[in-house]
Protein backbone atom coordinates (compact mmCIF):
# COMPACT_ATOMS: atom_id res chain seq x y z
CA UNK A 1 0.00 0.00 0.00
CA UNK A 2 2.66 2.47 0.90
CA UNK A 3 4.09 1.57 -2.97
CA UNK A 4 1.36 2.15 -4.47
CA UNK A 5 0.28 5.33 -2.84
CA UNK A 6 3.71 7.07 -3.78
CA UNK A 7 3.32 6.08 -7.47
CA UNK A 8 -0.16 7.23 -7.40
CA UNK A 9 0.36 10.50 -5.77
CA UNK A 10 3.42 10.71 -8.66
CA UNK A 11 0.93 9.77 -11.16
CA UNK A 12 -1.71 12.19 -10.26
CA UNK A 13 0.77 14.57 -9.56
CA UNK A 14 1.90 14.10 -13.22
CA UNK A 15 -1.37 14.60 -14.54
CA UNK A 16 -1.85 17.80 -12.38
CA UNK A 17 1.07 19.31 -14.73
CA UNK A 18 -0.16 17.83 -17.54
CA UNK A 19 -3.37 19.78 -17.71
CA UNK A 20 -2.39 22.87 -16.29
CA UNK A 21 0.11 23.37 -18.72
CA UNK A 22 -2.49 22.59 -21.52
CA UNK A 23 -5.18 25.09 -19.94
CA UNK A 24 -2.32 27.68 -19.90
CA UNK A 25 -0.79 27.14 -23.44
CA UNK A 26 -4.46 27.41 -24.51
CA UNK A 27 -5.55 30.27 -22.86
CA UNK A 28 -2.05 32.13 -23.76
CA UNK A 29 -2.66 31.14 -27.22
CA UNK A 30 -6.23 32.62 -28.04
CA UNK A 31 -6.02 35.63 -25.70
CA UNK A 32 -2.61 36.97 -26.73
CA UNK A 33 -2.06 40.20 -28.33
CA UNK A 34 -5.31 41.59 -26.35
CA UNK A 35 -4.96 44.80 -25.78
CA UNK A 36 -6.33 45.48 -22.41
CA UNK A 37 -7.91 49.06 -22.95
CA UNK A 38 -10.90 47.62 -24.99
CA UNK A 39 -12.96 44.79 -24.63
CA UNK A 40 -12.72 41.65 -27.27
CA UNK A 41 -15.74 40.44 -29.02
CA UNK A 42 -13.69 36.99 -28.86
CA UNK A 43 -14.60 36.38 -25.81
CA UNK A 44 -18.01 35.51 -27.04
CA UNK A 45 -16.80 32.82 -29.21
CA UNK A 46 -14.12 31.33 -26.92
CA UNK A 47 -16.06 29.33 -24.24
CA UNK A 48 -18.96 28.02 -27.17
CA UNK A 49 -16.08 26.83 -29.31
CA UNK A 50 -14.56 25.11 -26.29
CA UNK A 51 -17.70 23.63 -24.42
CA UNK A 52 -18.71 22.16 -28.02
CA UNK A 53 -15.45 20.34 -28.80
CA UNK A 54 -15.24 19.38 -25.12
CA UNK A 55 -18.67 17.54 -25.72
CA UNK A 56 -17.94 15.99 -29.10
CA UNK A 57 -14.66 14.71 -27.84
CA UNK A 58 -16.53 13.30 -24.80
CA UNK A 59 -19.70 11.79 -26.36
CA UNK A 60 -18.64 9.98 -29.87
CA UNK A 61 -14.48 9.78 -28.68
CA UNK A 62 -14.36 8.89 -24.62
CA UNK A 63 -17.39 7.95 -24.05
CA UNK A 64 -17.53 10.51 -21.16
CA UNK A 65 -19.29 13.98 -21.37
CA UNK A 66 -18.06 16.21 -18.38
CA UNK A 67 -20.04 17.20 -15.49
CA UNK A 68 -19.93 16.81 -11.85
CA UNK A 69 -16.60 15.51 -10.98
CA UNK A 70 -16.02 15.20 -7.02
CA UNK A 71 -19.98 14.05 -6.68
CA UNK A 72 -19.07 11.42 -8.65
CA UNK A 73 -16.52 10.11 -7.40
CA UNK A 74 -18.59 9.86 -3.80
CA UNK A 75 -21.44 7.85 -5.25
CA UNK A 76 -18.59 5.21 -7.29
CA UNK A 77 -17.23 4.86 -3.35
CA UNK A 78 -20.73 4.40 -1.67
CA UNK A 79 -22.59 2.26 -4.08
CA UNK A 80 -19.94 1.24 -6.88
CA UNK A 81 -17.56 -0.63 -4.37
CA UNK A 82 -15.02 2.02 -5.33
CA UNK A 83 -14.43 0.81 -9.03
CA UNK A 84 -14.15 4.31 -11.44
CA UNK A 85 -13.94 3.62 -15.14
CA UNK A 86 -10.46 3.19 -16.34
CA UNK A 87 -11.64 5.69 -19.38
CA UNK A 88 -11.88 8.75 -16.77
CA UNK A 89 -7.63 8.57 -16.06
CA UNK A 90 -7.27 10.56 -19.06
CA UNK A 91 -10.69 11.36 -20.37
CA UNK A 92 -11.47 14.65 -17.61
CA UNK A 93 -8.17 15.91 -18.38
CA UNK A 94 -8.46 16.42 -22.34
CA UNK A 95 -12.23 17.34 -22.13
CA UNK A 96 -11.59 20.51 -19.14
CA UNK A 97 -8.21 21.08 -20.87
CA UNK A 98 -10.86 22.32 -23.81
CA UNK A 99 -13.14 23.62 -21.52
CA UNK A 100 -11.28 25.91 -18.97
CA UNK A 101 -8.62 26.48 -21.99
CA UNK A 102 -11.19 28.48 -24.31
CA UNK A 103 -13.21 30.13 -21.07
CA UNK A 104 -15.39 27.78 -19.35
CA UNK A 105 -15.96 29.13 -15.76
CA UNK A 106 -15.11 26.54 -14.02
CA UNK A 107 -12.17 24.77 -11.93
CA UNK A 108 -9.47 22.44 -13.01
CA UNK A 109 -9.18 20.73 -9.18
CA UNK A 110 -12.61 18.74 -9.82
CA UNK A 111 -11.19 17.21 -13.12
CA UNK A 112 -7.93 16.27 -11.53
CA UNK A 113 -9.54 14.49 -8.24
CA UNK A 114 -11.35 12.45 -11.07
CA UNK A 115 -8.59 11.44 -12.86
CA UNK A 116 -6.39 10.82 -9.18
CA UNK A 117 -9.27 9.07 -8.02
CA UNK A 118 -9.76 6.94 -11.25
CA UNK A 119 -5.80 6.33 -11.03
CA UNK A 120 -5.93 4.65 -7.60
CA UNK A 121 -9.16 2.76 -8.48
CA UNK A 122 -7.73 1.77 -11.29
CA UNK A 123 -4.24 0.64 -10.09
CA UNK A 124 -6.04 -1.03 -6.91
CA UNK A 125 -8.16 -3.11 -9.23
CA UNK A 126 -5.30 -4.20 -11.36
CA UNK A 127 -3.58 -5.74 -7.57
CA UNK A 128 -6.93 -7.36 -6.84
CA UNK A 129 -7.35 -5.53 -3.66
CA UNK A 130 -10.66 -5.00 -1.97
CA UNK A 131 -13.54 -2.09 -1.84
CA UNK A 132 -11.89 -0.65 1.01
CA UNK A 133 -8.20 -0.54 0.22
CA UNK A 134 -9.41 0.45 -3.39
CA UNK A 135 -11.42 3.48 -1.81
CA UNK A 136 -8.03 4.55 0.55
CA UNK A 137 -6.11 4.80 -3.00
CA UNK A 138 -8.66 7.01 -4.17
CA UNK A 139 -8.58 9.52 -1.86
CA UNK A 140 -4.72 9.16 -2.47
CA UNK A 141 -5.05 10.10 -5.91
CA UNK A 142 -7.21 12.69 -4.75
CA UNK A 143 -4.94 14.11 -2.69
CA UNK A 144 -2.02 13.49 -4.72
CA UNK A 145 -3.91 15.69 -7.15
CA UNK A 146 -4.70 18.87 -5.03
CA UNK A 147 -1.28 18.85 -3.58
CA UNK A 148 0.16 19.20 -6.76
CA UNK A 149 -2.26 22.15 -8.02
CA UNK A 150 -1.69 24.74 -5.23
CA UNK A 151 1.14 23.01 -3.02
CA UNK A 152 -0.26 22.06 -0.02
CA UNK A 153 -0.02 18.65 0.92
CA UNK A 154 -1.20 19.25 4.36
CA UNK A 155 -4.45 20.56 3.05
CA UNK A 156 -4.87 17.98 0.30
CA UNK A 157 -4.26 15.52 2.52
CA UNK A 158 -7.17 16.44 4.80
CA UNK A 159 -9.21 17.22 1.86
CA UNK A 160 -9.45 13.56 1.00
CA UNK A 161 -10.49 12.67 4.33
CA UNK A 162 -12.85 15.57 4.70
CA UNK A 163 -14.54 15.59 1.29
CA UNK A 164 -13.61 12.05 -0.13
CA UNK A 165 -13.31 9.06 2.11
CA UNK A 166 -15.29 10.81 5.53
CA UNK A 167 -14.07 8.36 7.61
CA UNK A 168 -10.63 6.92 8.11
CA UNK A 169 -8.09 4.85 10.37
CA UNK A 170 -4.78 6.21 11.98
CA UNK A 171 -2.69 3.53 9.67
CA UNK A 172 -4.62 4.58 6.68
CA UNK A 173 -3.57 8.11 7.31
CA UNK A 174 -0.03 7.23 6.23
CA UNK A 175 -0.85 6.33 2.15
CA UNK A 176 -2.31 9.77 1.89
CA UNK A 177 0.56 11.55 3.26
CA UNK A 178 2.93 9.59 0.93
CA UNK A 179 0.63 10.12 -1.99
CA UNK A 180 0.38 14.01 -1.01
CA UNK A 181 3.80 14.28 -0.53
CA UNK A 182 4.67 12.51 -3.88
CA UNK A 183 2.22 14.88 -6.10
CA UNK A 184 3.86 18.27 -4.70
CA UNK A 185 7.16 16.87 -5.01
CA UNK A 186 6.58 16.16 -8.92
CA UNK A 187 4.90 18.98 -9.20
CA UNK A 188 8.05 20.98 -8.05
CA UNK A 189 10.31 19.15 -10.22
CA UNK A 190 8.48 20.06 -13.24
CA UNK A 191 7.75 23.51 -13.20
CA UNK A 192 9.09 24.70 -9.72
CA UNK A 193 7.37 26.25 -7.16
CA UNK A 194 5.08 28.08 -9.24
CA UNK A 195 2.14 27.49 -7.87
CA UNK A 196 -1.52 28.86 -8.37
CA UNK A 197 -0.57 31.26 -5.65
CA UNK A 198 2.60 32.95 -4.99
CA UNK A 199 1.78 35.37 -2.04
CA UNK A 200 3.63 35.68 1.11
CA UNK A 201 1.97 37.57 3.95
CA UNK A 202 3.53 41.14 4.76
CA UNK A 203 1.29 42.44 7.88
CA UNK A 204 0.77 40.74 10.93
CA UNK A 205 -2.43 39.00 12.33
CA UNK A 206 -4.20 41.80 14.62
CA UNK A 207 -6.45 40.85 17.51
CA UNK A 208 -8.92 44.19 17.04
CA UNK A 209 -10.08 43.02 13.50
CA UNK A 210 -11.53 40.08 14.99
CA UNK A 211 -15.38 41.24 14.81
CA UNK A 212 -14.83 42.02 11.51
CA UNK A 213 -13.84 38.38 10.91
CA UNK A 214 -16.82 37.38 12.54
CA UNK A 215 -19.10 39.78 10.38
CA UNK A 216 -16.84 38.37 7.05
CA UNK A 217 -17.35 34.63 8.80
CA UNK A 218 -22.41 35.07 8.06
CA UNK A 219 -21.49 36.92 4.92
CA UNK A 220 -19.30 33.77 3.74
CA UNK A 221 -21.92 31.89 4.85
CA UNK A 222 -25.08 33.42 3.25
CA UNK A 223 -23.00 33.83 -0.04
CA UNK A 224 -22.19 30.39 0.49
CA UNK A 225 -25.93 29.06 0.44
CA UNK A 226 -26.12 31.74 -2.47
CA UNK A 227 -23.47 30.24 -4.37
CA UNK A 228 -24.83 26.39 -3.52
CA UNK A 229 -28.70 27.62 -4.16
CA UNK A 230 -27.62 29.45 -7.76
CA UNK A 231 -25.44 26.61 -9.09
CA UNK A 232 -28.53 23.94 -8.15
CA UNK A 233 -31.13 26.06 -9.69
CA UNK A 234 -29.03 27.26 -12.83
CA UNK A 235 -28.47 23.70 -13.81
CA UNK A 236 -32.42 22.81 -13.40
CA UNK A 237 -32.75 25.32 -15.73
CA UNK A 238 -30.11 24.13 -18.53
CA UNK A 239 -31.38 20.80 -18.00
CA UNK A 240 -35.11 21.87 -18.61
CA UNK A 241 -33.34 22.10 -22.19
CA UNK A 242 -34.36 18.81 -24.03
CA UNK A 243 -31.63 18.21 -26.57
CA UNK A 244 -28.19 18.33 -25.24
CA UNK A 245 -27.11 19.96 -28.45
CA UNK A 246 -29.37 23.05 -28.14
CA UNK A 247 -28.08 23.29 -24.42
CA UNK A 248 -24.62 23.05 -25.64
CA UNK A 249 -25.64 26.36 -28.13
CA UNK A 250 -27.48 28.30 -25.35
CA UNK A 251 -25.21 27.64 -22.46
CA UNK A 252 -22.14 28.37 -24.91
CA UNK A 253 -23.71 31.66 -26.21
CA UNK A 254 -24.83 32.85 -22.55
CA UNK A 255 -21.27 32.41 -21.08
CA UNK A 256 -19.27 33.87 -23.79
CA UNK A 257 -21.82 37.41 -23.10
CA UNK A 258 -20.88 36.50 -19.71
CA UNK A 259 -17.39 36.66 -20.08
CA UNK A 260 -17.67 39.45 -22.46
CA UNK A 261 -19.08 41.69 -20.06
CA UNK A 262 -17.33 40.16 -16.84
CA UNK A 263 -13.47 39.02 -18.74
CA UNK A 264 -12.35 38.09 -14.74
CA UNK A 265 -14.88 35.09 -14.99
CA UNK A 266 -12.70 33.69 -17.91
CA UNK A 267 -11.09 30.47 -16.99
CA UNK A 268 -10.63 29.41 -13.04
CA UNK A 269 -9.96 33.17 -12.54
CA UNK A 270 -6.91 32.92 -10.56
CA UNK A 271 -5.20 35.57 -11.91
CA UNK A 272 -7.41 38.29 -10.56
CA UNK A 273 -7.18 36.90 -6.72
CA UNK A 274 -3.70 36.95 -6.94
CA UNK A 275 -4.16 40.47 -8.87
CA UNK A 276 -6.54 41.26 -5.77
CA UNK A 277 -4.10 39.99 -3.31
CA UNK A 278 -1.47 41.80 -4.19
CA UNK A 279 -3.05 44.96 -4.20
CA UNK A 280 -3.12 46.00 -7.81
CA UNK A 281 -6.63 46.91 -8.21
CA UNK A 282 -6.34 48.85 -11.78
CA UNK A 283 -6.01 45.38 -13.60
CA UNK A 284 -9.34 44.28 -12.58
CA UNK A 285 -11.37 46.20 -15.51
CA UNK A 286 -8.48 45.14 -18.34
CA UNK A 287 -10.20 43.98 -21.74
CA UNK A 288 -13.68 45.15 -20.21
CA UNK A 289 -15.89 47.77 -21.94
CA UNK A 290 -15.17 49.72 -17.81
CA UNK A 291 -11.74 49.77 -18.83
CA UNK A 292 -12.68 53.85 -18.77
CA UNK A 293 -13.60 53.31 -15.43
CA UNK A 294 -10.35 52.37 -14.43
CA UNK A 295 -9.44 55.35 -11.65
CA UNK A 296 -13.40 54.80 -10.61
CA UNK A 297 -13.33 52.64 -7.06
CA UNK A 298 -16.86 52.39 -6.70
CA UNK A 299 -17.00 51.05 -10.57
CA UNK A 300 -14.27 48.18 -9.08
CA UNK A 301 -16.84 47.54 -6.31
CA UNK A 302 -20.13 47.62 -8.42
CA UNK A 303 -18.08 45.15 -11.17
CA UNK A 304 -16.61 42.65 -8.42
CA UNK A 305 -20.21 42.71 -7.21
CA UNK A 306 -21.43 41.82 -10.12
CA UNK A 307 -19.43 39.02 -10.60
CA UNK A 308 -19.87 37.38 -7.06
CA UNK A 309 -23.59 37.33 -8.70
CA UNK A 310 -22.77 35.72 -12.07
CA UNK A 311 -20.21 33.76 -11.27
CA UNK A 312 -22.18 30.90 -9.81
CA UNK A 313 -24.37 31.08 -12.63
CA UNK A 314 -21.48 30.75 -15.15
CA UNK A 315 -19.84 27.86 -13.50
CA UNK A 316 -23.57 25.88 -13.77
CA UNK A 317 -24.26 26.90 -17.34
CA UNK A 318 -20.48 25.98 -18.16
CA UNK A 319 -20.94 22.34 -16.59
CA UNK A 320 -24.69 22.07 -17.91
CA UNK A 321 -23.93 22.64 -21.37
CA UNK A 322 -21.67 19.59 -21.54
CA UNK A 323 -18.45 21.33 -20.33
CA UNK A 324 -15.71 19.16 -17.95
CA UNK A 325 -14.85 21.10 -14.59
CA UNK A 326 -16.03 22.15 -10.85
CA UNK A 327 -17.10 24.15 -8.39
CA UNK A 328 -13.88 23.96 -6.70
CA UNK A 329 -12.16 26.67 -7.80
CA UNK A 330 -15.28 29.23 -8.45
CA UNK A 331 -15.77 29.52 -4.77
CA UNK A 332 -12.44 30.15 -3.73
CA UNK A 333 -12.61 32.11 -6.46
CA UNK A 334 -15.89 34.39 -4.83
CA UNK A 335 -14.66 33.86 -1.24
CA UNK A 336 -11.70 36.20 -2.76
CA UNK A 337 -14.08 38.78 -4.22
CA UNK A 338 -16.14 38.98 -1.28
CA UNK A 339 -12.78 39.39 1.57
CA UNK A 340 -12.02 42.23 -1.26
CA UNK A 341 -15.18 43.95 -1.58
CA UNK A 342 -15.29 43.48 2.27
CA UNK A 343 -12.47 45.27 3.43
CA UNK A 344 -11.74 47.64 0.19
CA UNK A 345 -15.64 49.24 0.96
CA UNK A 346 -14.65 49.44 4.94
CA UNK A 347 -11.48 51.06 3.90
CA UNK A 348 -13.08 53.68 0.96
CA UNK A 349 -15.55 54.39 3.44
CA UNK A 350 -12.77 54.99 6.18
CA UNK A 351 -14.28 53.85 8.65
CA UNK A 352 -13.15 52.83 12.34
CA UNK A 353 -10.23 51.06 11.47
CA UNK A 354 -8.24 50.21 8.19
CA UNK A 355 -8.16 46.41 7.58
CA UNK A 356 -5.45 44.81 5.09
CA UNK A 357 -6.76 44.19 2.31
CA UNK A 358 -5.03 40.62 1.38
CA UNK A 359 -5.73 39.02 4.84
CA UNK A 360 -9.66 39.64 4.11
CA UNK A 361 -9.35 38.36 0.62
CA UNK A 362 -7.07 35.09 1.47
CA UNK A 363 -9.49 34.66 4.81
CA UNK A 364 -12.95 34.69 2.86
CA UNK A 365 -11.71 32.31 0.23
CA UNK A 366 -11.50 30.03 3.39
CA UNK A 367 -15.03 30.69 4.55
CA UNK A 368 -16.60 30.18 0.90
CA UNK A 369 -14.38 26.77 0.57
CA UNK A 370 -15.81 25.73 4.30
CA UNK A 371 -19.60 27.23 3.30
CA UNK A 372 -19.94 25.41 -0.62
CA UNK A 373 -18.16 22.42 0.34
CA UNK A 374 -18.72 21.94 3.72
CA UNK A 375 -15.06 21.20 4.30
CA UNK A 376 -13.71 23.79 7.18
CA UNK A 377 -10.48 21.91 7.80
CA UNK A 378 -9.39 21.59 4.48
CA UNK A 379 -10.12 25.30 3.98
CA UNK A 380 -8.07 26.33 7.10
CA UNK A 381 -5.11 24.56 6.02
CA UNK A 382 -4.78 25.45 2.41
CA UNK A 383 -5.47 28.66 2.48
CA UNK A 384 -2.58 28.27 5.13
CA UNK A 385 -0.30 26.81 3.33
CA UNK A 386 -0.71 29.10 -0.01
CA UNK A 387 0.07 31.90 2.50
CA UNK A 388 3.58 30.24 3.56
CA UNK A 389 2.80 30.22 6.87
CA UNK A 390 0.10 30.11 9.99
CA UNK A 391 0.42 33.88 10.57
CA UNK A 392 -3.68 33.78 9.55
CA UNK A 393 -4.38 30.32 11.58
CA UNK A 394 -6.66 32.00 13.98
CA UNK A 395 -8.90 34.13 11.83
CA UNK A 396 -8.50 31.19 9.00
CA UNK A 397 -10.33 29.30 11.94
CA UNK A 398 -12.75 31.55 13.30
CA UNK A 399 -14.34 32.27 9.83
CA UNK A 400 -14.11 28.88 8.55
CA UNK A 401 -16.20 27.22 11.46
CA UNK A 402 -18.40 30.64 11.76
CA UNK A 403 -19.04 30.57 8.34
CA UNK A 404 -19.86 26.74 7.70
CA UNK A 405 -22.07 27.12 10.92
CA UNK A 406 -24.38 29.50 8.86
CA UNK A 407 -23.92 27.65 5.79
CA UNK A 408 -24.72 24.51 7.55
CA UNK A 409 -27.88 26.42 9.83
CA UNK A 410 -29.77 26.79 6.08
CA UNK A 411 -28.28 23.51 4.17
CA UNK A 412 -27.32 20.60 6.03
CA UNK A 413 -25.66 19.32 2.58
CA UNK A 414 -22.97 19.89 0.96
CA UNK A 415 -22.85 20.98 -2.64
CA UNK A 416 -21.71 17.31 -3.80
CA UNK A 417 -24.57 15.90 -1.89
CA UNK A 418 -27.32 18.13 -3.48
CA UNK A 419 -25.98 17.44 -6.74
CA UNK A 420 -26.40 14.13 -6.19
CA UNK A 421 -29.90 13.88 -4.52
CA UNK A 422 -30.97 16.11 -7.49
CA UNK A 423 -29.42 13.47 -9.82
CA UNK A 424 -31.74 11.05 -7.46
CA UNK A 425 -28.70 9.40 -5.66
CA UNK A 426 -28.52 9.98 -2.32
CA UNK A 427 -25.56 8.75 0.12
CA UNK A 428 -25.16 6.67 3.34
CA UNK A 429 -24.95 10.10 6.38
CA UNK A 430 -22.63 7.55 8.36
CA UNK A 431 -20.88 4.37 7.81
CA UNK A 432 -23.38 2.44 9.91
CA UNK A 433 -25.90 3.59 6.89
CA UNK A 434 -23.15 3.13 4.13
CA UNK A 435 -22.29 -0.90 5.70
CA UNK A 436 -26.11 -1.42 5.99
CA UNK A 437 -26.20 -0.66 2.22
CA UNK A 438 -24.04 -3.06 1.06
CA UNK A 439 -26.87 -5.53 2.03
CA UNK A 440 -28.82 -6.62 -0.10
CA UNK A 441 -32.38 -7.44 0.11
CA UNK A 442 -32.14 -10.85 -2.03
CA UNK A 443 -28.98 -12.18 0.55
CA UNK A 444 -31.14 -12.16 3.24
CA UNK A 445 -34.64 -13.32 1.65
CA UNK A 446 -35.80 -16.39 4.07
CA UNK A 447 -37.70 -18.52 1.79
CA UNK A 448 -38.19 -21.47 4.55
CA UNK A 449 -42.25 -20.31 5.55
CA UNK A 450 -44.35 -22.69 4.01
CA UNK A 451 -47.35 -20.35 2.02
CA UNK A 452 -50.85 -21.47 1.67
CA UNK A 453 -53.66 -21.11 -0.37
CA UNK A 454 -56.70 -18.37 0.73
CA UNK A 455 -59.57 -20.51 -0.21
CA UNK A 456 -57.72 -23.87 1.92
CA UNK A 457 -59.16 -25.18 4.75
CA UNK A 458 -58.41 -24.33 8.35
CA UNK A 459 -57.31 -28.41 8.48
CA UNK A 460 -54.71 -27.81 5.99
CA UNK A 461 -53.03 -25.11 8.00
CA UNK A 462 -52.67 -27.02 10.87
CA UNK A 463 -51.00 -29.87 8.76
CA UNK A 464 -48.54 -27.19 7.68
CA UNK A 465 -48.19 -26.43 11.83
CA UNK A 466 -46.89 -30.00 12.58
CA UNK A 467 -44.07 -29.94 9.77
CA UNK A 468 -43.07 -25.78 9.85
CA UNK A 469 -40.63 -24.19 11.88
CA UNK A 470 -42.15 -21.10 11.68
CA UNK A 471 -45.29 -19.34 13.34
CA UNK A 472 -45.96 -17.52 10.19
CA UNK A 473 -47.70 -18.44 6.95
CA UNK A 474 -48.01 -16.25 3.78
CA UNK A 475 -51.28 -16.64 1.81
CA UNK A 476 -50.44 -17.37 -1.83
CA UNK A 477 -53.03 -17.94 -4.62
CA UNK A 478 -52.08 -19.95 -7.65
CA UNK A 479 -50.70 -16.92 -9.70
CA UNK A 480 -48.01 -16.88 -6.88
CA UNK A 481 -49.24 -13.11 -5.73
CA UNK A 482 -49.07 -12.39 -1.46
CA UNK A 483 -52.73 -12.21 -0.78
CA UNK A 484 -52.06 -12.00 3.42
CA UNK A 485 -50.22 -13.57 6.00
CA UNK A 486 -51.65 -15.51 9.11
CA UNK A 487 -49.72 -16.02 12.32
CA UNK A 488 -49.91 -18.98 15.01
CA UNK A 489 -51.80 -16.55 16.94
CA UNK A 490 -54.58 -15.89 14.57
CA UNK A 491 -56.13 -19.28 14.98
CA UNK A 492 -54.33 -20.88 18.43
CA UNK A 493 -58.26 -20.62 20.02
CA UNK A 494 -59.76 -22.51 17.52
CA UNK A 495 -57.32 -25.46 15.99
CA UNK A 496 -58.24 -28.14 17.71
CA UNK A 497 -62.19 -27.86 17.02
CA UNK A 498 -62.69 -30.38 14.36
CA UNK A 499 -65.75 -28.66 13.35
CA UNK A 500 -64.16 -25.15 12.80
CA UNK A 501 -60.93 -27.38 11.12
CA UNK A 502 -63.61 -28.41 7.84
CA UNK A 503 -65.50 -24.78 8.52
CA UNK A 504 -63.40 -22.03 8.48
CA UNK A 505 -61.22 -21.02 5.61
CA UNK A 506 -58.03 -19.28 5.30
CA UNK A 507 -59.67 -16.45 3.64
CA UNK A 508 -61.24 -15.97 6.55
CA UNK A 509 -58.06 -15.61 9.19
CA UNK A 510 -55.49 -13.73 7.18
CA UNK A 511 -55.13 -9.99 7.52
CA UNK A 512 -52.68 -7.98 5.51
CA UNK A 513 -49.10 -7.68 6.60
CA UNK A 514 -48.32 -4.35 8.23
CA UNK A 515 -45.66 -3.71 5.51
CA UNK A 516 -44.56 -4.89 2.53
CA UNK A 517 -41.19 -4.63 1.32
CA UNK A 518 -40.24 -4.45 -2.49
CA UNK A 519 -37.17 -6.67 -4.49
CA UNK A 520 -36.22 -3.06 -5.46
CA UNK A 521 -36.11 -1.66 -1.59
CA UNK A 522 -32.82 -0.83 -0.27
CA UNK A 523 -31.65 -1.93 3.19
CA UNK A 524 -32.47 1.45 4.78
CA UNK A 525 -35.62 1.90 3.51
CA UNK A 526 -36.34 -1.46 4.45
CA UNK A 527 -35.21 -1.10 7.89
CA UNK A 528 -37.22 2.43 7.99
CA UNK A 529 -39.93 0.26 7.29
CA UNK A 530 -39.33 -2.47 10.23
CA UNK A 531 -39.07 0.55 12.59
CA UNK A 532 -42.85 1.69 11.49
CA UNK A 533 -44.55 -1.15 11.64
CA UNK A 534 -42.76 -2.27 14.56
CA UNK A 535 -42.85 -5.93 13.18
CA UNK A 536 -39.64 -8.43 13.62
CA UNK A 537 -40.96 -10.14 10.11
CA UNK A 538 -41.90 -8.68 6.58
CA UNK A 539 -42.95 -10.55 3.30
CA UNK A 540 -41.28 -9.06 0.10
CA UNK A 541 -42.75 -9.09 -3.37
CA UNK A 542 -41.91 -8.68 -6.82
CA UNK A 543 -44.22 -7.15 -9.07
CA UNK A 544 -47.06 -8.24 -5.98
CA UNK A 545 -45.48 -11.70 -6.54
CA UNK A 546 -44.53 -13.11 -3.06
CA UNK A 547 -40.72 -13.93 -2.52
CA UNK A 548 -40.22 -14.89 1.18
CA UNK A 549 -39.65 -13.35 4.19
CA UNK A 550 -37.09 -10.93 5.79
CA UNK A 551 -36.36 -11.18 9.41
CA UNK A 552 -34.82 -8.29 11.84
CA UNK A 553 -32.83 -11.08 13.18
CA UNK A 554 -30.91 -12.19 9.74
CA UNK A 555 -30.41 -8.50 8.85
CA UNK A 556 -28.55 -7.81 11.99
CA UNK A 557 -26.84 -11.10 11.94
CA UNK A 558 -25.94 -10.33 8.22
CA UNK A 559 -24.90 -7.16 9.21
CA UNK A 560 -22.41 -8.02 12.18
CA UNK A 561 -20.80 -10.41 9.68
CA UNK A 562 -20.30 -7.26 7.23
CA UNK A 563 -18.60 -5.70 10.10
CA UNK A 564 -16.46 -8.41 11.84
CA UNK A 565 -15.33 -8.64 7.71
CA UNK A 566 -14.64 -5.03 7.44
CA UNK A 567 -12.24 -4.45 10.36
CA UNK A 568 -10.05 -7.43 9.90
CA UNK A 569 -9.58 -5.73 6.26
Amino acid sequence: MLILSGLIGIFSGLAAVILKFMVHSIQGFLTEGFYKEYANFMYIIYPLIGISAAYLLGRYILNDVGGHGIPDVLFNISKKASLIPRIKIFSRVLTSALTVGFGGSVGLEAPMVVTGSAIGSNVGFLVHLNPKKRSLLIGCGAAGAISAIFGAPIGAVIFAIEVILLEISTAAFIPLLIASVMGSITSMVLIGKEFLFNFQLKESFTASHMPYYLLLGIICGLVSLYFSRMVLATEKVIEDIGDQWMRTMYGGALLGVMVFFLPPIYGEGYNTLNILIEGDYSKILDNSIFFSSIENPAMILIFLGLIVLVKPIASAVTIGSGGSGGIFAPSLFVGGIVGFLFAYSNNMLDLHISLPVAHFTLVAMCGLMAGVQHSPLSAIFLIAEITGGYELFVPLMFVSAIAYTTSAHFEKDSIYKLQLKDQGKHLPETKDQELLDTINISHVIERDLLPIHPDAQLRNLIDLVKISKRNIFPVVDQNKLLCGIITLDDFRGIMFDPEKQEKVVIRQLMHSPPEILLATDNMQSAMEKFERSGAWNLPVVEDGRYLGFVSKSRIFNTYRKRLISQKHD
